[in-house]
């Protein structure tokens, strides 16, 4: 993977966690590292989901591709803050 490839998958889950927390209702205890782990991961699996059921390469936005990045979002967030809002 090249820098260019490393820095846009920082971007992408950037603004895919972000979104992703948006969805959560509630304060979220998290960090932004997180989030932005999250949103990658959230987005690769949302990608790969969208391969499987062949809903890419529309020629625009992949609406149903970035529904599902999304909504895996809210759900590692959701999952995250969950196991660290537990510390004592």
């Amino acid at each position: 993977m090249t820098a260019g490839g490393i820095i846009t998958a920082i971007i992408i889950g950037a603004i895919i966690g972000a979104l992703g927390r948006l969805v959560v209702r509630g304060r979220q205890n998290i960090s932004i590292i997180a989030t932005i782990l999250v949103g990658i991961v959230a987005a690769l699996i949302g990608t790969w989901i969208a391969s499987l059921i062949g809903v890419q390469d529309t020629g625009g936005i992949d609406w149903i591709e970035l529904a599902l990045q999304i909504v895996l979002a809210a759900i590692g967030v959701s999952l995250v803050a969950g196991t660290s809002g537990r510390k004592a």
